[in-house]
């Protein structure tokens, strides 16, 4: 088979009916999204971020505060202030999903141009391969405790690996036992995944609970650590005002990734109050009761083993210990670890493979779609080797930790461009052509915004690079401005940005397609938006539980037709007839 072939196997295929083609700038992935594929209700964002939520670092979000030297009241005030200002952000960004119909990948296309439009992509594409990367060998730690909860001797298992190797042979084994178990999920569409959500958010859930229950039942109360007052020592560079600043910038920091991309997932949504009721919902309530418990069951654990344990797994395999080995404790830390172990898996497949097959569908969309760009960033895990991360520079996640200070800028003129220079209105047939389009600017590059994302990260890199490289006799301006990093790069971003399209203003910005050529809307969502309704258009679908939602479903039959179910389309009767 000659080069010429490979690549013309490797083309994605395209539904025309559907309104899909596959160009330089499109794929099926990439079109705007029928009512027939909106599939979520607030319950699939109530799950997909329940699985956000419900993970070892949102219980171990406290811990970080405090041993920062905050009390336990100051770090639960910061992560409630620090939610509500994601769910502020989620939705101001989502909106342009739930309006439109499209993701981050194509959304960035009017602010940036067709090509500058690489830029914000490459960089998620990067953060998404290094963070399925790291939770892919979180995963594959639970997945060590199960099998050591079935067969105790695979905790004896001799270490094989080399000694330069940050890891031993039964972590391995775990992550690939964890690898090898997340690859069939690859496989599902985002549309269909109501299931996953709700089994594997309820089952680690209720295991969250039980450990809680469990824990205050057999130690009868907290320990001191649940008590901890304010810990800043007296001659410490920092008064408590900044440490509370860093750990609120620290906190949002966190979700600034799933907030910057927000509009590929908004875009399944079956109606804008279904994504703002499911993600407002999960934040706030999930989000802070799995970091209150885990400072609960850290707190009473501390009274039963009289050490504290942060980390889960960490603190099953002592559970594990302390209870002889008997089938009964080893029995409720495996279902425990099982429970925590699908929460993860799906939280990694739909938060970073998809959504990082999502960037790469935008990179390449002649060749790669969502289900290859997935199965291409679970693959890279390999590549990255998280085991030399997470073992070896504990720097490196924190740093990782800290990319809100490129990514609040991103957000700040997505933002500005969104709603002040385009006023909610967007040219969807523009995104998808170089030819005489509104947004290929100069030779596909909008000058205007790359100067101004750069203003929003210069002032905050140099407390960055100063963090990571334990420079703790660096200018305290550096410090204080990396604190306020997401604050300070949205707001210089957004002002700028602002600024520059006053003098410099994009001609037609706040145009819009007359005619529905996607048949993107439904004739409600056409009158709203002042479009006219394609003549094929679809009426938002109430699938059942489990459903994917994707069904081939008959195009409008107008006046005068009929459905022809040889040609699947509407014909004129007379015509029919001749």
């Amino acid at each position: 088979m000659g080069l010429s072939a490979i690549r013309k196997a490797a083309v994605l295929k395209a539904d025309e009916s559907r309104n899909e083609e596959t160009t330089l700038w499109c794929n099926r992935d990439l079109v705007p999204l029928p009512p027939s594929r909106r599939t979520w209700g607030w319950f699939g964002f109530f799950g997909a971020g329940s699985l956000g939520a419900l993970n070892v670092a949102t219980w171990q979000t406290p811990n970080t505060f405090l041993t920062q030297g905050l009390s336990v009241g100051q770090a639960m005030a910061i992560i409630v202030v620090s939610r509500a200002v994601i769910c502020l952000f989620s939705c101001i960004i989502a909106w342009c999903g739930l309006t439109w119909h499209v993701g981050f990948t194509v959304q960035n296309r009017f602010t940036w141009g067709l090509r500058g439009a690489y830029i914000p992509l490459i960089q998620r594409s990067l953060l998404n391969f290094i963070w399925c990367a790291v939770q892919t060998w979180n995963g594959g730690r639970l997945v060590t405790v199960c099998i050591t909860a079935i067969w105790p001797s695979f905790q004896k298992v001799p270490n094989t690996l080399a000694a330069d190797v940050p890891t031993t042979t039964q972590e391995m084994i775990g992550f690939i036992v964890f690898w090898t178990l997340s690859i069939p999920f690859l496989f599902i569409r985002p549309e269909r995944f109501k299931k996953p959500f709700f089994f594997s958010s309820l089952g680690c859930g209720l295991a969250m609970i039980s450990m809680m229950i469990w824990s205050l039942s057999v130690a009868k109360g907290v320990g001191p650590v649940f008590y901890q007052g304010q810990k800043v020592p007296n001659n410490s560079r920092w008064s408590i005002s900044w440490l509370m600043m860093a750990a609120l910038n620290q906190g949002i920091g966190q979700s600034a990734a799933g907030m910057t991309n927000e509009s590929d997932f908004s875009r399944y949504a079956s109606n804008k109050w279904a994504f703002v009721l499911g993600t407002c919902s999960v934040q706030w309530l999930v989000g802070i009761f799995v970091c209150l418990g885990g400072l609960v069951t850290t707190a009473a654990c501390q009274i039963i083993y009289g050490e504290i344990f942060w980390n889960p797994p960490d603190l099953m395999m002592v559970m594990m210990d302390n209870g002889n080995g008997s089938s009964a404790s080893r029995a409720g830390v495996f279902f425990l670890a099982l429970a925590f172990t699908f929460a993860i898996l799906f939280q990694n497949v739909c938060g970073n493979a998809v959504a990082g097959g999502i960037d790469l569908a935008g990179i390449f969309p002649r060749y790669i779609d969502i289900r290859r760009g997935a199965i291409i960033t679970f693959t890279a895990a390999w590549i990255i080797q998280p085991w030399q991360l997470i073992n070896k520079a504990a720097t490196f996640v924190t740093v990782l930790s800290s990319f809100s200070v490129f990514l609040a800028p991103l957000m700040g003129v997505m933002v500005q461009d969104y709603y002040f220079n385009r006023h909610q209105k967007i040219r969807l047939n523009h995104l998808y052509r170089p030819e005489d389009s509104d947004y290929w600017y100069t030779y596909g590059f909008n000058w205007r915004v790359i100067p101004c994302w750069i203003a929003g990260w210069a002032p905050t890199i140099g407390g960055l690079i100063a963090s990571a490289g334990g420079m703790s006799k660096a200018p305290a301006a550096l410090f204080q401005l990396y604190y306020t990093a997401f604050f300070t790069g949205f707001s210089i971003s957004f002002t700028t940005f602002y600024a520059v399209n006053y003098f410099f203003p994009v001609k037609d910005a706040g145009s819009f397609d007359e005619y529905d050529n996607w048949a993107t809307f439904t004739p409600g969502e056409a009158a709203k938006l002042g479009v006219i309704p394609n003549d094929n258009a679809e009426e938002l679908v109430n699938t059942r539980f489990g459903a994917s939602g994707y069904e081939r479903r008959g195009p409008k039959v107008l006046k005068g037709q009929e459905f022809d179910m040889e040609t699947a389309a509407p014909v004129e009767i007379s015509e029919k007839a001749k």
